[in-house]
């Protein structure tokens, strides 16, 4: 089945991936969508995706969606959306998906700037109506997915698509800046990312995989097209709560989960309210995600109490795989790397003006590979990516240790330069952690007229901790080791920290703003 992978992350275009699978095992499950009751459970065979998706392409294509079309839809995670997305990758059209959470703000910028003819709403969805934003939006071309989805005779279509290399994807930044840029994507950088993890994560047809975030994110191809290549299937979840989705995960078997740090915590939180000896989800051999740090400790902890293997990747909407740890690599790399890279992926660490440093000095991160973006849809955000070159310059900081892991050590917007002195947030963070009193940590540096730049941790504590006091903080980071002049002189504790709707990850700009 391995070589079998190998030959089908070959494929020129997503839909001839679709095809291809389903001619390889048209009556295995492909998605399965979890209800709250069992009997509401749905599947959807590789056959029957295949075949639906054709029959909705010529429903689109019988209302005036062609090859190139811009096509914007917002949809949660749902049997529905994959057979959409299948749909428009048959046509060839140019899908622009955007998080469901989104309200005007951003779904009004993301409408605007891909120039879409067309807009797929859920209607009503967790309380809230997305067809009449739509229309206060003055959106063209607005329909229902769920209740007007089109399905016609397949005999209408013309030929597939054949070239993958076209812009057909446009992704939104998940608004860690304060305002999104469009991200351009082809069939193939995003098969090229999705190959790339399936085959990290030592995946096989046995498997049974789940889609707990918003398949509207970067994430929703990288796992349709390791569902493709290995022919196992997933379970969807609309609405990821935890304990409550736990009952999918156990009826289903899940064998790997996970989506990104905060998903770990979570099951992890959820796994401590367990009695000794007792397994979470008893199928669940693999925990796997990325999108934002981990801290060491969590992935020992995950290890240990939940008894499964935790890996841990480096991915952004830009590049959806770039590293991915591998479940039989070693303790030490999988706590304190983000994986290797595969083998069409350029990892370059340069110095500040650009020049490679050697093994293990830190630099700025730089990619070049098949599954980078095309670069953004407003051309002069993609002229200051790339450098002459060809590489994305990332803007994380890192090293590449002799065995080829990547170590990242933080953002270059997120050193705090304080009297002269270069200070890693991420390091402070990863110490903070470890403290039992702290649930969740970030660091920022914020204006100050006599240090350029002063320390400030902000804090969330786990429900019934003690608040902690700065001295107390402090003197936890002294007893980690911390050089004196990185400790924070700024504390502040906060019931939440303000995270994407995404894979969570922590707004710093909305930080600074407030404390600055």
């Amino acid at each position: 089945m391995r070589d079998t992978a190998h030959e089908l992350g070959e494929s020129p275009t997503l839909w001839e991936l679709i095809r291809r699978r389903a001619e390889l095992t048209p009556d295995r499950p492909a998605l399965i969508q979890a209800e709250a009751e069992q009997a509401a459970d749905r599947t959807l065979t590789f056959g029957a995706l295949r075949e639906r998706a054709e029959r909705v392409a010529a429903g689109l294509y019988e209302q005036g969606v062609r090859s190139g079309t811009v096509i914007a839809w917002q949809l949660p995670t749902r049997i529905e959306t994959v057979l959409l997305t299948a749909a428009l990758a048959r046509l060839g059209a140019t899908q622009s998906p955007v998080i469901p959470f989104y309200r005007e703000k951003e779904v009004g910028f993301a409408l605007r700037e891909s120039g879409a003819e067309f807009f797929a709403t859920p209607g009503v969805w967790r309380g809230f109506d997305h067809t009449e934003m739509a229309r206060r939006l003055d959106a063209r071309g607005v329909f229902e997915a769920y209740a007007d989805l089109p399905e016609a005779d397949p005999a209408v279509l013309p030929a597939p698509p054949a070239n993958g290399t076209d812009v057909r994807w446009i992704y939104w930044t998940s608004g860690t800046t304060s305002d999104p840029k469009g991200v351009l994507h082809t069939d193939r950088s995003l098969i090229a990312g999705g190959s790339c993890l399936a085959h990290a994560l030592r995946l096989s047809s046995a498997d049974v995989g789940s889609i707990a975030f918003p398949f509207a994110h970067i994430g929703g191809p990288d796992y349709l097209v390791m569902l493709l290549l290995y022919g196992f299937p997933a379970v969807l979840f609309e609405k990821f709560a935890l304990p409550d989705a736990l009952d999918g995960y156990r009826r289903h078997g899940v064998t790997t989960a996970g989506g990104s740090t905060a998903f770990y915590s979570m099951f992890l939180a959820e796994q401590r309210r367990l009695p000794e000896g007792r397994r979470l989800i008893p199928t669940l051999r693999l925990l796997a995600g990325g999108g934002a740090p981990k801290p060491p400790e969590l992935y020992h902890a995950v290890v240990q109490e939940m008894g499964c293997q935790l890996t841990h990747g480096y991915g952004m909407t830009e590049v959806p795989m770039i590293t991915m740890g591998a479940p039989d690599d070693t303790p030490d790399r999988l706590a304190g790397t983000e994986g290797r890279p595969p083998a069409g992926m350029e990892i370059r660490i340069t110095d500040a003006d650009g020049k490679p440093v050697p093994a293990g000095v830190d630099g700025e991160v730089r990619l070049r590979g098949e599954a980078v973006c095309r670069g953004y849809l407003e051309p002069s955000q993609s002229a200051a990516a790339f450098d002459a070159e060809g590489f994305l310059i990332t803007g994380d900081l890192g090293h590449v240790r002799e065995s080829g892991h990547l170590v990242l050590t933080g953002r270059a917007k997120d050193v705090i330069i304080r009297k002269g002195e270069n200070i890693s947030a991420k390091e402070i963070e990863d110490l903070l952690h470890v403290h039992p009193a702290v649930g969740e940590a970030a660091v920022i540096g914020l204006p100050d007229p006599e240090r350029g730049e002063r320390v400030c941790a902000v804090l969330e504590l786990p429900p019934g901790s003690t608040e902690l006091s700065l001295p107390e903080v402090c003197a936890h980071l002294r007893e980690a080791g911390l050089s004196p002049h990185k400790l924070p002189e700024q504390l502040e504790v906060v019931e939440a920290l303000p995270r994407n709707e995404t894979l969570r990850k922590v707004l710093k700009y909305k930080l600074r703003e407030r404390y600055a």
